[in-house]
């Protein structure tokens, strides 16, 4: 630990915003001259270990997470299975007498992003990967299950009703034909892009359009019994390094949201000689049924597994792991703080040591940063209550009424990331206030990763970036992770 005396220090508030920026290096506002700070500086060590993070509830997720990425050189790999419901356009719905089914698709729709650095929600490779996905039956009712952690496998029945193999174009809006009754079809380019997999006409033929119509009377009864589809990855036809696609499953528009489009002959004015197309979709949305996700890690080999097996070694670790979708957080913690104040007081047990700033400085190790895996664009920085629960650090906390500057708010907080210094800052003067006053014990203080669009408190299941930072001692060339305190002492 080391101490800088400093009569004048120019404060950068890094206020970043959600719009209106073209990167994350150009969010915030310039320094005010006159917002100078008079003191001291702290420079303090921090400690950090990598453990698990917690599994967390996969049910009404802004954004499902779809994929594989076969070989992370640091995290290994991590893949996502989903299962969903599918609800009937409407209850007591017809397809009319003796239909035909033409064609299927699952349309999934990508989420859209407000990130400043991409345009859907899609982490990895789409240059040289080939993803291959195969869509099943499922086996129970979601509708009936109560747990729905992101760990749970959803067993389906054996047959591939359907499949896709191809690259993602996560940018790219395809043209679709839209089935008009009784007139020429129409061509449209869709407004998000879309994964479409093509599903088996005869399976929807026997177990959708063959239901009497008790079945399609209501929903509970329809999903009863075709249960619903899970998309899974093949990963013996995947190749290449791989990544996590992000799809909007919550909106309940027809032609933009998830869906069954089911394309089917009907009779026309009762004759069983002429027929005509039409076109009907069986809605997928968290709005009318459940949907849930299964992920997985495995870092068999990676450096990842080293820590998790040995957290206290002889030797610090030179790097902490982040990585979202239930999968590895930081624990840091402040050893030196109580020596900090320590040597601020000089003796004198009734001084008291106020906080103008504290930083929490939180630097991307060297090399990790290289793409397709990049940095997240944003971390989360959380407590743990008395109780054990995740809990909002103060300067995190939004306030409408409170006078006390130290009560910042989210953006203010900070945990975005610096793409030109390879950093993220956060503000945590009144964390560390409370810290040394002893109104707050530290029972526990991590680091995670958040996704951009919003922060993370529970565990991040909606973002695929994961980080890797340095600890409180680097390697060679690499900055410390650090808290700096900029304070002054009241006798």
């Amino acid at each position: 630990m080391k101490f800088i005396k400093q009569d004048l220090l120019t404060l950068l508030i890094g206020l970043f915003l959600f719009s209106g920026c073209k990167s994350t290096n150009s969010i915030g506002i310039e320094p005010d001259p006159d917002m100078a700070i008079e003191g001291e500086l702290a420079v303090v060590g921090v400690n950090t270990v990598t453990v698990r993070d917690d599994v967390g509830s996969t049910l009404d997720l802004p954004r499902h997470p779809l994929g594989f990425i076969s070989n992370d050189p640091v995290f290994g790999s991590t893949e996502s299975a989903l299962a969903m419901t599918v609800s009937l356009p409407a209850e007591g719905f017809s397809f009319g007498e003796d239909p035909v089914v033409d064609s299927a698709v699952l349309v999934l729709p990508y989420a859209t992003s407000v990130s400043p650095s991409t345009t859907t929600h899609f982490y990895g490779d789409t240059t040289t990967s080939v993803y291959a996905f195969n869509v099943q039956q499922l086996q129970d009712d979601l509708a009936l299950q109560r747990s729905f952690t992101s760990d749970r496998e959803w067993p389906a029945k054996p047959a591939v009703i359907g499949s896709f193999k191809g690259k993602l174009q996560p940018t790219t809006k395809g043209r679709i034909v839209d089935i008009v009754p009784g007139k020429p079809d129409t061509s449209r380019t869709v407004s998000v892009p879309q994964l479409r997999i093509r599903l088996d006409k005869t399976f929807i033929q026997n177990n959708i359009a063959d239901l009497d119509s008790a079945t399609r009377s209501k929903n509970m009864k329809f999903t009863s019994v075709f249960k619903g589809l899970k998309v899974s990855i093949n990963k013996a036809e995947s190749t290449g390094p791989g990544g996590l696609l992000f799809l909007n499953l919550s909106s309940t528009e027809v032609l933009t949201g998830a869906n069954l489009a089911i394309y089917y002959k009907k009779n026309i004015e009762g004759s069983l000689i002429d027929k005509d197309t039409a076109s009907v979709y069986f809605p997928i949305s968290t709005s009318t049924g459940r949907i849930a996700a299964t992920i997985k890690h495995d870092y068999t080999g990676k450096p990842v597994l080293d820590q998790l097996n040995n957290p206290s070694p002889a030797t610090p670790y030179q790097v902490s792991f982040l990585q979202p979708m239930a999968g590895l957080r930081s624990k840091i913690s402040f050893p030196e703080l109580a020596s900090f104040v320590s040597n601020a007081k000089a003796g004198n047990a009734n001084a008291k040591v106020v906080v103008s700033r504290a930083e929490l400085v939180v630097n991307v190790a060297s090399g990790t940063d290289v793409a397709p895996f990049v940095p997240g664009e944003r971390l989360s920085l959380y407590r743990l209550d008395i109780a054990g629960q995740r809990a909002q650090l103060r300067d995190n906390i939004r306030s409408t009424v409170s006078t006390n500057p130290l009560d910042f708010g989210e953006v203010a907080f900070g945990g975005f990331y610096d793409k030109t210094n390879k950093r993220y800052i956060f503000t945590v003067t009144g964390y560390i206030q409370d810290l040394i006053n002893g109104d707050t014990m530290d029972y526990g203080t991590y680091l995670a990763p958040s996704a951009f669009s919003e922060f993370n408190l529970s565990t991040p299941l909606s973002s695929g970036n994961r980080t890797v930072i340095t600890s409180g001692t680097p390697g060679a060339g690499d900055k410390p992770l650090k808290l700096n305190i900029y304070y002054t002492v009241a006798n």
